[in-house]
Parts: structure tokens; C-alpha cells; sequence
């Protein structure tokens, strides 16, 4: 079975962890590691904070203190802190810069092929699949250890490129880590002239090896300057630097003559002086990373590459460069080793980057592998846990790994007794983790080893949006039991599809359970507020408002192919719920949307019902933090019931019936699992009709459309 190194962000603890073989998407590559090399910043930094008591986790990243504080007022401390723990319980893979042989393609990759060696921006794992634009094949003469260096020397190439240094040009380069070195090199190639500053010796006699002046950072660093540039100030800086302080970009502003460049590389406070920058006229950038492309969803995950006549360097084709260079003899990386260790080394190679002051590059080198198709390593399923209990019913498999699955679903389903068999994620990593974690018997990157598995009789489906439906159609056809977190279908094809199965296979006498995950009509405050409106004829008026927040226009779940958009994806819980209260079916469903240029994520929807009810959902994108998430209003016979974010019920007409007050918020996820398996056990009627589900999920389809 194929290993990777995480990081244990609760305690600390670097660890290997054995997974199931990575899925490589149609743009993504399976790559076979041969060696990886460990960032003496990024990684380094996440070992610090694991490390760190709880206390001084908050101190390190005191932004996020102040997001726990407004999750505890508006949730409360009980949700907060099990919200808290739940993300810190969840380990990391660590590294980003391997090399190693090609295993296997996409069907969309064209740019290396299987047997290839390359350079990746993978993990440090035995096999992993990375995305094509992140993979450069490694040039005759370079070695699978050098080329593992490609991922970090782009960082300091992509500095470069935005400082645009010319030959005879002056430069500064703040901190001597790997970044840093790796900019010496490539600005001596460059034709210019040199300065590093970095408070540690034998970081400065590496730079001086490469053609480098040198001072310490405790000296003095602007007479150094000066002295480099002859009185005129330097053309620019590149700090590649890690530290919370802003002196180091104060002092690049002093440096440098009027006009000059100044790039953030690495880390550093940004707590600016105007008269530095007003008075020289000078430019600063921040550089993101290995380039243009990095961190885009259409460049890494979709595979689209930019042309090169419109950006000449993307982060691929830095990668490129970087190798070229190496192949030429004018980068050298091998100087910059300090460390070597074996993969089952790994815990030993990160106590060396915290405790070692020398260390600088630490390469850790993987086993050759048995690749052939019946080696253990190429599965797709790994056993973790003990063999199926035979019998029973709630035999649970899971598809999809994500945050939501293993903080809310898998609690869900372990709290209501479910027997959880098998779980899947693409990556494999997460699968294996959630089912070590949950007591799964086995952890798969196949979702047929879920659906196909006679053992399992309900499927529980937490996968993006896009594959909701399709995975539904085979569970309900294979004979099993579906609990899709919402949306039931993105597309009125999709919905159509599932109708038309269910109708088959009701003909056929089959009937399988279909749940989604409508979670808030199960919440206690919920509940509530359905008995006291039982109580009551006539029809009812309603106000649902749900405050979002903003989420960036490509994330996937704005992308309607992918997501549905975020009407389809969330205000759904709304509509349901407004269903649910009134219960009467919907008879008429309106949309207007904010205007202006974005995402069509804020829209006031309004709904009528059969019985002469009405609703309205406010589902908004653009509101703040600080103000509760939801808010449900009804008006029924001259009295008003009024849920605030599923923690407080309180009534207005109401004689006798008190305000409800919950210690924490509980918006009924626990509930509509138990409920749902209990169904499955039993042979219970499912707890959401079908007929509502299908009706739900079509008036969720019709909001976004108008």
C-alpha cells in the first residue's frame, strides 16, 4: 500500500500514513515518487503550529481568533469549540515539491507520458495524483533529488520575473533559506550583482559560494546597501524572508534608489510606511507562488493552460525553466542539501527541521516500487478495520472524504449506530484517515467498491454537486438505500433522471430509500415550531433569511457545471424547510437577484403553496459575519414564531409556551441521519416523502433559473 507524510495539526505529530492508490482525473497525473524535498518555510512553519499549545496556536494566527469569537457569539461556545477541535482532528499531507516516475495519465494529458520522469508539485507520498499543469519532465542529466527542488526554485523564479532584473542591475536579496539561496543563483545568472542578508553564517557562505556579497541581518545591512550600489541605492529587493516583522520591507524601501522594484517572495509584516514609497516612487508586488496559474481552478483542475503568446511564464513553464537551468550547470541544488533521509525516516527528517539550525535542504528518498499491475500498491482498496459483520441492516458506505463528511456526516451516522463499511475519496489520503478515524473496514478511491459491494445496503453520498446525481441513480438501481447531502441534482435533466428510476423501479416492486440531506426541518428549534403550528388552521406567512456570506466567483461551488451555483447548493435548506412549516405543496416559486457584475448568489425567492400560504427566502451573499447566519419568521393567526439561527425559539401570541433555549446551535444533522437509518432498519417510512424531495429539489432548480 502506497504511504504518505502528514502532519498532525492538534498535537504536532508527523506521521506516515498507509492509503489506497490515487484516481487520476482526466487532467491530472499519477505520479510514483522516487524523491521529495521538505520546504524549510511553509513546512516548517505548519510544524511550529502543530506543535503549539492551544494557546499559542491562537497567538500565531490571531485574524482567526477573532472568527472563533464571532462563531461563538452567533453559534455558541459548545458548536464553536466542536467545530474548533473537529479541524484541528483532521491531519494534512505536507510538501509540495517531488519528483518521480509517470504511472499513469489522464485522458486529457498530453504533455508527459507514462514512464516519464518529472518534477511535481505532489505531496510527500509514495504515489500521488497531480494536476498536468503542475508536472514538468525532468531534462537528460538532471537526478530525480535535484529535480524535487523544481516546485521551490520557480518560488524564487517567479520573484525574479516580477522584478524584471537587468544585467548590470543591483539587487538585495533578504533571507538565505532555500527560496532565497535559490534567488542568489538565479540573479548571478541574471548578470547582476548581489547582496544577501541573513543572520545565520553558514546560510551566508552558501550565498558568497554563488557569487554573492554578503552582511549579516544584526548589522549594518542599508551601509552594506549603499556600498553595493555606490551611493545610488540598489535596483531592488526579493525578500524571502519568514518573519511576522515589517523591517524587512521598510529597510527594501530604504535600499533602494528611486523607482526601484521591491517583491515579497516569502513572508513578512506588511505594516508599510507612505513616505518610503511615495517620496522613491517605488513598486512593490507580493508574488504568488510558482506563477500565473497557481491556485486557479481552470489552470490546475480543469487543465487550461494559458497561450505562451499572451503569459509567456505560467507555473508550468517555470518549472521548465528551472529544470533547464539545472541541466545547464547555472542552478545548482545539490549544494543546498544538507539532510537525507528515507521515507520511513520522515518523523526524523522534521525533528531536524525544527531542532537542527543548519538545516536547509532536507531531501527524503522513497523505495523503488513494484509497479506492475497485480502489485499491492496499485489497489484502489485498502482494509483498515476488521471484516463486515455479517447480517443487519445500515450496512453504511461513504463517498466523499471531505471537511463536511468527517466533522458533520460521519459523526451523524456513528452517533445513530450505523455499521460503516467502506469509505472513498478521490485522493485516497482523506478516505483512509476518516476510515481509521470513524472504524471502517476498508478505504477505497473506487466509488464501485461502494456501490458494487453486496455487503452495503446504503450508500451516503458527500461528493461535489456534479456527481450527486449520477451516484444516486446507481445506488437506487443496485438495490440500495441513498442519503445524498444536498443537492439532490444540479440540472432539471439530472432530477428527471432520478424521477424516472424511481418510478421503474416502483413498478418493479423495488423500493429503496432516498433521503437528502434537508437537515434543518430535524433541528429541535424546528420540531418545535411544527408542533406549535399544528395546532393552527389557515395559511401561514413566512420570512426564511439565510446571511451566507461571500464566497470568491470560482470557487466550484459558484461554477453552475460543477456546483449548481449557490441557490441550488444552499438556499435549497431554505426552501425545504419553508415546505416543511407550511406543510403544503409548493404551487409557484419567483426570483429576483441582486444586480451589478458577480455570482448570482443573492436573491430574494418568493414561494406560494397550495393552501394559499407564502413565503419568502432572503438568501444573501453580501452581509456581515457578525450577524446571525439564519432567521426564520412565521405569522400564523395573529401569532409570530421566530427561530434565530436554530438556538432560540421565541414566541409572540404564544399563552403559556416559553422561549426556547438551546446551550448550542443544532440544526438537526443527527437527527435527520437517525432518522433516515432508522428507516433503513426498520423498513420505516422515509423520513422526507419522496414526493417532497423531487417537489424541493424542482423548486430549487426553478429559483436559480429566474
Amino acid at each position: 500500500m502506497p504511504r504518505a507524510v502528514l502532519q498532525d495539526l492538534a498535537t504536532g505529530e508527523t506521521r506516515i500514513e498507509q492509503t489506497p492508490r490515487p484516481v487520476a482525473s482526466a487532467t491530472a497525473v499519477l505520479v510514483a515518487a522516487q524523491a521529495s524535498v521538505v520546504s524549510a518555510g511553509t513546512e516548517r512553519m505548519l510544524v511550529d503550529f502543530g506543535r503549539a499549545s492551544l494557546l499559542g496556536k491562537a497567538r500565531s494566527q490571531p485574524q482567526r481568533v477573532g472568527e472563533v469569537l464571532g462563531k461563538a457569539r452567533v453559534d455558541g461556545v459548545g458548536a464553536t469549540v466542536s467545530a474548533v477541535r473537529a479541524k484541528l482532528a483532521q491531519p494534512i499531507p505536507l510538501g509540495y515539491a517531488s519528483a518521480g516516475r509517470v504511472v499513469e495519465v489522464g485522458r486529457d494529458v498530453t504533455s508527459v507520458a507514462v514512464g516519464d520522469l518529472v518534477a511535481s508539485a505532489g505531496p510527500h507520498a509514495e504515489l500521488a495524483a497531480v494536476p498536468a499543469n503542475l508536472v514538468s519532465r525532468v531534462p537528460e542529466g538532471v537526478s530525480a533529488p535535484d529535480a524535487a527542488f523544481a516546485t521551490i526554485g520557480s518560488i524564487g523564479l517567479q520573484g525574479l520575473r516580477l522584478a524584471a532584473p537587468a544585467v548590470g542591475e543591483r539587487f538585495v536579496v533578504t533571507g538565505l533559506g532555500l527560496v532565497g539561496l535559490l534567488t542568489v543563483q538565479l540573479l548571478v545568472a541574471q548578470g547582476c550583482t548581489v547582496l544577501g542578508i541573513d543572520p545565520k553564517p553558514e546560510r551566508r557562505a552558501r550565498a558568497e559560494a554563488s557569487g554573492a556579497r554578503t552582511v549579516d541581518a544584526a548589522d549594518d545591512v542599508l551601509g552594506a546597501a549603499a556600498d553595493l550600489s555606490q551611493g545610488m541605492g540598489v535596483d531592488g529587493v526579493l525578500v524571502c524572508a519568514s518573519t511576522s516583522s515589517s523591517q524587512p520591507v521598510h529597510q527594501a524601501a530604504q535600499m533602494c534608489r528611486r523607482r526601484g522594484r521591491i517583491v515579497l517572495v516569502g513572508v513578512a509584516g506588511l505594516e508599510l510606511e507612505r513616505s518610503d514609497f511615495y517620496e522613491k516612487e517605488l513598486t512593490f508586488q507580493v508574488s504568488a507562488s510558482y506563477g500565473p496559474g497557481r491556485y486557479e481552478r481552470s489552470y490546475e483542475v480543469d487543465g487550461v493552460d494559458y497561450p505562451a503568446g499572451f503569459v509567456r511564464w505560467t507555473a508550468g513553464r517555470n518549472m521548465e525553466a528551472v529544470l533547464g537551468l539545472m541541466a545547464s550547470g547555472r542552478l545548482d541544488v545539490t549544494s543546498l542539501v544538507t539532510h537525507e533521509y528515507a521515507l520511513d525516516k520522515a518523523a526524523d527528517a522534521y525533528e531536524t527541521l525544527v531542532s537542527d539550525p543548519t538545516s536547509l535542504g532536507i531531501v527524503l528518498r522513497y523505495p523503488e516500487l513494484d509497479l506492475t499491475p497485480e502489485s499491492p500498491l496499485l489497489r484502489r482498496r485498502i482494509d483498515v478495520g476488521p471484516a463486515s459483520r455479517p447480517g443487519g441492516r445500515g450496512h453504511v458506505g461513504l463517498l466523499g472524504a471531505g471537511s463536511f463528511a468527517t466533522q458533520v456526516l460521519l459523526p451523524a451516522i456513528a452517533a445513530a449506530g450505523g455499521d460503516l463499511q467502506t469509505v472513498v475519496s478521490s485522493g485516497g489520503t482523506s478516505a483512509s484517515l476518516a476510515a481509521r478515524r470513524f472504524g471502517a473496514r476498508q478505504a477505497s478511491t473506487d466509488p464501485s467498491d461502494v456501490l458494487d459491494d453486496p455487503s452495503i445496503d446504503t450508500v451516503v453520498i458527500a461528493t461535489r454537486h456534479d456527481s450527486h446525481a449520477r451516484y444516486v441513480e446507481r445506488a437506487l438501481r443496485a438495490g440500495k438505500h441513498a442519503f445524498v447531502e444536498k443537492p439532490l441534482a444540479i440540472t432539471s435533466a439530472e432530477l428527471h433522471t432520478i424521477r424516472t428510476c424511481v418510478e421503474e423501479l416502483t413498478a418493479e416492486g423495488k423500493s429503496p430509500l432516498l433521503g437528502v440531506g434537508f437537515n434543518r426541518r430535524f433541528a429541535p428549534i424546528t420540531v418545535r415550531m411544527a408542533e406549535l403550528l399544528s395546532t393552527r388552521s389557515g395559511p401561514k406567512a413566512l420570512t426564511l433569511t439565510m446571511n451566507a456570506g461571500a464566497v470568491p466567483p470560482d470557487h466550484w461551488t459558484q461554477d453552475p457545471a460543477v456546483g449548481g451555483g449557490r441557490v441550488v447548493g444552499e438556499a435549497c435548506h431554505l426552501i425545504d424547510l419553508a415546505r416543511f412549516l407550511v406543510g403544503s405543496p409548493i404551487t409557484e416559486v419567483r426570483s429576483t437577484f441582486l444586480g451589478g457584475v458577480g455570482p448570482r448568489d443573492t436573491a430574494s425567492i418568493s414561494l406560494a403553496f397550495e393552501d394559499g400560504s407564502i413565503a419568502s427566502v432572503s438568501y444573501f451573499a453580501n452581509g456581515s459575519k457578525r450577524y446571525p447566519k439564519e432567521r426564520v419568521e412565521v405569522f400564523s393567526g395573529d401569532r409570530v414564531l421566530v427561530n434565530e439561527n436554530y438556538r432560540t425559539l421565541r414566541t409572540y401570541g404564544w399563552r403559556g409556551v416559553r422561549t426556547v433555549r438551546l446551550r448550542s446551535q443544532d440544526k438537526g444533522h443527527r437527527a435527520g441521519m437517525a432518522a433516515f437509518l432508522h428507516a433503513v432498519r426498520t423498513g420505516a417510512a422515509p423520513p422526507i416523502p419522496l414526493a417532497e424531495i423531487l417537489e424541493v429539489s424542482e423548486a430549487s432548480l426553478l429559483a436559480a433559473e429566474r
